[in-house]
């Protein structure tokens, strides 16, 4: 019998480990533990959301309704000095234009310096602070990767607990289907890639606003 070849011998190491038992060597070690914080359900879904997304570096505004949400972000680009925002959503356009707010769907030949967005969103996952956003509606994923400031219009009707229950919601929205393209936002883009050193805005926007607005 020919001497079994490197990946056969591997190949019966695997098949062995597999059919025999393996004593636990870490039966001490505590394993048992949350990946993501349990979510309380007595506590508001919002405020758990808006919890999560200030722990991650986000900004929060709470708006009693869409004028509410006009008047913040009219004081907010008045504040920042912003001199118009982009925007592709069409239900957060026709708001911009009911209050006259200066505002681009499309991007110039010259861009504002900073560049701010304003987009929707799918969900908002409160265990996490995570946006679910997507290319529905011919958005595009420029209009919330590409800029150095993104603002968030969201209702508290789309907050959910995780991410398997925003899922869920999503694709029953679409049918039983999901959009070609969905994106999960947790916090302003950032990286400690180069030298152990944390980067804001490495890969996308350095701010990230979200304004919820109470729908319920």
């Amino acid at each position: 019998m020919k001497d079994a070849t490197p990946k056969e011998q591997i190949l019966s190491k695997i098949r062995n480990a597999l059919t025999e038992k393996t004593v636990n060597p870490y039966q001490d070690n505590e394993v048992m533990m949350d990946v993501i914080r349990s979510v309380d359900s007595e506590e508001d879904p919002g405020i758990l959301f808006a919890q999560e997304l200030i722990a991650l570096g986000g900004q929060f505004i709470y708006c009693e309704n869409e004028h509410d949400f006009l008047d913040n972000l009219a004081g907010l680009m008045q504040e920042f000095n912003w001199r118009s925002v982009w925007c592709e959503a069409p239900h957060i356009l026709n708001l911009l234009r009911m209050a006259e707010i200066p505002h681009f769907s499309s991007l110039p030949d010259e861009l504002p310096v900073p560049l701010v967005s304003i987009t929707a969103c799918e969900k908002l996952i409160s265990s996490s602070g995570t946006i679910v956003v997507s290319d529905a509606g011919n958005v595009s994923r420029a209009s919330y990767a590409f800029p150095d400031i993104h603002l968030v219009a969201a209702y508290s009707s789309q907050v959910t607990a995780t991410i398997k229950t925003a899922l869920e919601a999503i694709r029953k929205k679409n049918n039983g289907n999901l959009p070609p393209q969905l994106t999960f936002i947790s916090g302003p883009s950032r990286t400690a890639d180069i030298e152990k050193t944390l980067v804001v805005g490495a890969h996308g926007p350095t701010q990230l606003f979200v304004f919820l607005i109470d729908d319920l």
